[in-house]
């Protein structure tokens, strides 16, 4: 939970009235000074559900000690920096209820110490508190919605949901606190593994990435026709098979749109495997829609977990102009693959290369994808493209 940003540094605080506190000397604002709010009146605490504040205790593993101001104060940074860094990790401001606990202390002094110790930039700190704060709510929030909710239905008749929750939470908050972080982990080692193999310290920012969209067709008049229940459970379905997929044959999978999924590659014939993948298990599900796919090969630069650049742009205009139940990749792509033998340059080329290898008694190249030209065409911001239409080559 946030504060007001009442002030530019360290200690500025707003007084009983709403309006700035009087400092007591240099230090700032006398402790004793400060009145302690009642957190039963404070920000509406008294209406809200006992049975919330006693999970929110249990989940919290601490009582509601400090307003925003004391545990800043406790944790010795500036109400400023307080400000920033509770806002990047998603916190509503609460004004000075007293609602915070040491677990927020602890977390407001750790980053301060990153920043003291010269390991984070102040500016970079604040980035690890919003990627942490957002990759983290939408956990929380699938969790509550998808997991919890179904197994708290009152497993007796007579039995409230109430009688369930705190055991069933109390059973299972040591879990999946565990099973949290050794995910975590595992996905570091992946993705620090990755950066270190970088040819260089520039390659470690923007890198070469193949990138992929894969969208389902009409989905916008689906949406018209199927009922909440039934369209939830599409996109369920399909976020599920496109994660697996892309996990499965070593992708990345970026992040779920809906009707859309965005992942990326270090290898082009992984990011093509995938997206031939996708189509053909796509292809194979009966309440599936058509599935169309764009691929683009080249220089992104990564933020937060997301991808960016003209590379991501790209792949979204192709999977926009793709046809159904198939893939358009990028000349970069095409290269690419034909760079890495995963595809020849041309059928033609690929029949003289088997001659060439029958005549010398060699076995002849084995290619896993074929590429065939389309027609150049304007792509809207991105100027003349000259899309390739990917498939499998028998």
């Amino acid at each position: 939970m946030t504060v007001d940003d009442t002030g530019s540094g360290a200690g500025a605080q707003r007084g009983p009235d709403g309006g700035p506190a009087h400092p007591a000397g240099p230090a700032g604002p006398d402790a004793s000074a400060i009145p302690d709010v009642d957190d039963e009146k404070a920000d509406g605490e008294s209406t809200k559900n006992p049975l919330a504040l006693q999970l929110e205790q249990l989940i919290l593993g601490a009582d509601r000690r400090y307003t925003p101001f004391q545990a800043a104060r406790s944790a010795g940074v500036s109400m400023e920096l307080a400000s920033r860094f509770w806002r990047a990790m998603g916190f509503p401001d609460i004004g000075q209820a007293k609602a915070l606990t040491e677990a927020d202390v602890l977390a407001l002094r750790r980053l301060a110490g990153l920043v003291e110790a010269g390991l984070l930039s102040e500016a970079m700190a604040v980035q690890v508190a919003r990627s942490t704060g957002q990759t983290t709510a939408r956990l929380a929030e699938w969790q509550i919605d998808s997991f919890l909710e179904g197994l708290t239905e009152p497993p007796e008749p007579g039995m409230t949901r109430t009688e369930v929750t705190y055991p069933l939470i109390e059973l299972l908050l040591p879990e999946l606190e565990e099973f949290l972080v050794y995910v975590w982990r595992r996905q570091l080692a992946a993705a620090t593994g990755r950066v270190v193999q970088a040819a260089d310290d520039e390659e470690m920012v923007d890198r070469r990435l193949a990138v992929g969209f894969a969208d389902l067709v009409g989905f916008t008049r689906l949406t018209r026709r199927m009922e909440e229940e039934e369209l939830g459970e599409l996109v369920e379905a399909f976020e599920t098979t496109a994660a697996d997929l892309v996990a499965a044959h070593g992708g990345r999978l970026i992040k779920t749109l809906g009707d859309e999924v965005l992942y990326a590659a270090d290898d082009a014939g992984v990011a093509a495997e995938i997206a031939l993948r996708l189509i053909e298990t796509m292809a194979n599900d009966e309440t599936m829609p058509e599935l169309r796919v764009g691929i683009a090969f080249g220089t992104v630069t990564t933020r937060m977990g997301d991808v960016f650049g003209t590379t991501v742009n790209l792949a979204s205009r192709l999977t926009s102009i793709a046809p159904r139940d198939a893939v358009l990749v990028d000349g970069a792509f095409a290269e690419e693959l034909t760079r890495t033998g995963d595809a020849p340059a041309s059928e033609a080329q690929a029949a003289e290369a088997a001659a060439a290898a029958e005549k010398e008694g060699e076995e002849p190249p084995s290619y896993r994808f074929a590429l065939q030209p389309m027609w150049q065409r304007p792509v809207r911001g991105l100027g003349i493209v000259e899309p390739w239409l990917l498939a499998r080559r028998t």
